[in-house]
């Protein structure tokens, strides 16, 4: 094709198989489906969804440029976008980084024609033109054309006469006489020369937006000065705009306030050692181990139970967050982690509640480095959002932990780009949280939405006020607050260290070489990677305890899984930290001895594992338990006590404290309660008793810790932000198609018996000519443009050379499928041959 674009489908057209490439990866909602040719490629990139979506993407620059092109003329020279973003006296950074952001536009189908005719597509214009509805951030109002329209031709006149033009013959002219005018920068300069000093400032108040104001029906004399002269135009009962012709002069020809050609730096940067900053994320990683394997224990036996609406309830997470020492926040967090990683879930019955799943304790005996690989992948990829548990909904219902509604789409974007930000410092250097926030609203300003300012008021002296500038981004908007969450996480979880990311966090921003969004795949690789790089900065676990003469053990570090099982049924964990501190007393004695160890055994696990001797203390306190312990028998009648020494069991029967078991004297070594085994030995426990259950063989049942499980449970999938990242052997088969597809739209071709069909529509023959053009093509080895319907009623349009015609059937090689298929003959709506150089 030659000469100059006239739609945006003809320049598609003529761009290489590699700039469609580019264009379809950084616009993947394009593939979805794949475009039958360049005009439905066109079509669908011109869309108000798509466009929404390109246009969100765009940095603060590239945005900028895109608002310059919307208040420039249609089309609009290079030369002219380069006044509106430098301003008449220039400006270097922005005349450098202006060709890029050209090229950017351009790249995304959002801008199209040469230079000295560039064009914003149609619906982007749409949405960044500045309207009272929707005001821009430029701050600019309507041109004077669009301020007039309506305006009563014999004020038109006067305003324009006022202003010290020629009277015209109809308003058309006079508003481009009077636009003319405020923009040449002359006569302009002579006009605001006369004017007072007052109506001045008033412009000055309306000069960066917004550019509405109102007025009283009795303006002050240099309000009525401007409004005569049109420097301020009618925009309702008692509203006024400023024209964006004026406006332009005013500002020097900027369109916006300030221009951000460049992205701001990660400053001020703080500068550590390395290796501190990496043992400061490895310890932190560890912490973040022994957190939800604490959560997990505390919910081996079950959970709290699930809400009508889904999730825990407030209270629930208080006792969690109480449990694990930290705030309700954090708890959240740790809750929310573990779900996401599959090691929680409901258990789905008719009472439900949460509880461990059987992946839990897969994880629970991989190594530490493992373990955490699982944690930080679920992490990188959850949509689940747990910053906002405890904030309303859409109906002013508070989210709950593990409930519906928490899923944020862009939180494993933000995530991944502000761990890369971190990455782009040196090893060991950190930068504060605001710098980070302030480099991602510079990348996608849109994406957190933009506040919207309303019109600028009169005062009781018919005075216009209105702010100087426009509002900058929010500091809470969505997407700032998932950064900000996502700093605090990647802290939590050991990936950055004192605010530095950590050697081995480095791992995580891989992304796949051609660029495409990391796959669940890619992601589990990337934390496995970096778990290696942890691994040698995790402590090694131990195989031995101190134990003291006040009953408690001291584990100086972590402990090696078995004995930290064991110890912990033999044991209550009084303190945390560096070394653990276990606490030996009857009831945790007692505890062990009823999972079937013997007094032997505890004594000879203790004297194996611990450092130091077994304190005397201690050994008596196994031995006296041990002693006592099963000399008391429960069973299941409603429940019975059996014991040989029927001395102890009238001990029992006269105990005041024995009234609510209601027990009765069977036999000399038999009592009978009207309680449950359960209720009777714990009562009988609480009593300062030992009592053991048995079974109906009059055997001890050896009461071992049995974990509740849910079912099997799958991760809770995350909620795309989008279409995926398209990879390169789809972007590559996508553009064939496309490439193909248009060229059988477009394809020259020769009439059968009738004129030729209009370009796009589908050709029409009879049934006995389609016949035979197939069976002349067969044998000439010709090229046919045919119209094509599928099972499912779709049609289309391809090109294809027969091979063979027979049953009914046409074999041939599609060159809009660039491989060989087989057509029913009656699915083709007709034929048509192709010139001889169209294929």
């Amino acid at each position: 094709m030659t000469g100059t674009p006239r739609t945006l489908a003809e320049e598609l057209r003529t761009r290489p198989d590699g700039g469609l490439v580019g264009l379809l990866r950084a616009r993947p909602d394009l593939l979805s489906p794949v475009p039958g040719d360049v005009t439905q490629l066109a079509t669908r990139a011109g869309t108000r969804a798509s466009v929404v979506r390109a246009v969100e993407r765009l940095d603060r620059f590239v945005l900028q440029t895109a608002e310059a092109l919307a208040v420039a003329p249609d089309p609009c020279p290079y030369a002219t976008l380069g006044a509106l973003m430098g301003g008449d006296a220039g400006d270097p950074a922005v005349a450098a980084a202006l060709p890029g952001a050209v090229a950017e536009l351009r790249a995304q189908a959002l801008v199209w024609g040469p230079d000295d005719r560039l064009r914003l597509v149609r619906t982007a214009r749409e949405l960044l033109t500045p309207s009272a509805v929707h005001p821009s951030p430029t701050g600019l109002g309507p041109t004077v054309a669009e301020a007039v329209a309506g305006m009563s031709p014999g004020l038109l006149q006067e305003i324009i006469a006022a202003a010290g033009l020629p009277t015209t013959h109809d308003p058309v002219t006079a508003a481009a006489a009077l636009g003319a005018l405020f923009g040449d920068r002359a006569r302009m300069a002579a006009l605001l020369d006369t004017a007072p000093a007052e109506s001045v400032a008033v412009l000055d108040k309306l000069l960066w937006g917004p550019p509405y104001g109102g007025v009283t029906d009795r303006p002050a004399p240099h309000l009525r000065w401007l409004l005569d002269r049109g420097l301020l135009l009618p925009a309702g009962a008692r509203n006024v705009v400023l024209p964006r012709e004026v406006a332009l002069h005013l500002r020097g020809g900027r369109a916006h306030h300030t221009t951000e050609p460049a992205a701001p730096a990660l400053s001020p940067a703080t500068e550590r050692d390395p290796q501190l900053m990496d043992n400061a994320a490895a310890s932190q990683a560890f912490t973040a181990l022994a957190t939800v394997e604490e959560l997990l224990k505390e919910w081996d036996l079950g959970g709290p139970a699930v809400l009508r609406a889904g999730g825990m309830s407030v209270r629930d997470l208080k006792r969690t967050a109480t449990a694990l020492d930290t705030t309700e926040q954090l708890a959240a967090f740790w809750l929310e982690l573990a779900y996401g990683a599959g090691l929680i879930a409901s258990d789905g019955e008719a009472d439900e509640r949460f509880a461990a799943t059987p992946a839990a304790g897969e994880w629970l005996q991989l190594p530490d480095p493992e373990r955490w690989a699982v944690l930080v992948a679920g992490w990188l990829a959850a949509t689940r959002t747990p910053g906002v548990v405890g904030t309303a909904d859409a109906k002013g219902r508070a989210l709950a932990v593990l409930g519906p509604h928490l899923d944020r789409s862009p939180a494993p974007e933000v995530r991944r780009r502000a761990l890369a930000l971190l990455a782009s410092l040196p090893p060991g250097t950190s930068v504060p949280a605001s710098a980070v926030l302030a480099r991602m609203r510079w990348e996608r300003p849109l994406r957190g939405g933009r506040p919207a300012a309303g019109p600028a008021a009169a005062d009781g002296a018919g005075e216009v006020t209105a702010p100087a500038g426009t509002a900058p981004a929010p500091a809470d908007d969505l997407r700032s607050r998932l950064a900000q969450w996502a700093l605090t996480e990647a802290e939590l979880l050991g990936v950055t260290g004192r605010g530095a990311l950590a050697a081995h966090g480095r791992g995580l921003v891989d992304t796949p070489p051609d660029g495409a969004e990391p796959t669940p795949d890619d992601t589990a690789a990337a934390a496995a990677r970096a778990a290696t790089r942890l691994a040698p900065l995790l402590p090694e676990p131990l195989d031995h305890v101190l134990l003291q003469a006040d009953l408690t053990a001291v584990a100086p570090g972590p402990l090696e899984r078995p004995l930290a099982e064991a110890l912990g049924v033999l044991a209550d964990i009084e303190s945390k930290g560096g070394a653990t501190v276990y606490r030996f007393t009857p009831g945790s004695v007692r505890r062990a001895l009823d999972a079937g160890r013997s007094a032997a055994e505890l004594q000879e696990f203790l004297t194996r594992h611990s450092r130091t001797p077994v304190p005397q203390p201690l050994a008596y306190l196994i031995d006296d338990v041990a002693r006592r312990h099963g000399q008391l028998r429960i069973g299941a009648a409603a429940a019975y006590v059996r014991c040989d020494d029927d001395a102890l069991l009238s001990e029992i029967l006269a105990d005041r404290r024995a009234a609510p078991l209601r027990l009765r004297r069977l036999a000399p070594t038999v009592l009978a309660a009207q309680t449950s085994p359960d209720q009777l030995l714990d009562g009988l426990r609480a009593m300062g008793y030992a009592p053991a259950a048995e079974s109906a063989a009059g055997d001890v049942l050896i009461a071992r810790a049995d974990s509740y499980r849910t079912p099997p449970r799958t991760a809770p999938t995350p909620v795309p932000d989008g279409p995926p990242s398209p990879d390169p052997t789809l972007l590559a088969a996508a553009v064939r198609a496309i490439r193909a597809g248009d060229l059988a739209a477009t394809a020259e071709r020769k009439p059968v018996h009738a004129p030729a069909p209009a370009t796009g529509s589908l050709p029409r023959t009879t049934s006995a000519e389609t016949l035979a053009t197939m069976q002349a093509a067969v044998l000439t080895h010709s090229a046919l443009w045919i119209g094509y319907v599928n099972a499912d009623g779709a049609a289309s349009q391809r090109v294809i050379a027969p091979v063979r015609v027979e049953g009914g059937f046409v074999t041939a090689f599609d060159h809009t499928a660039d491989e060989v298929r087989t057509y029913p003959l009656h699915r083709i709506t007709g034929v048509a041959e192709l010139a001889d150089d169209s294929v």
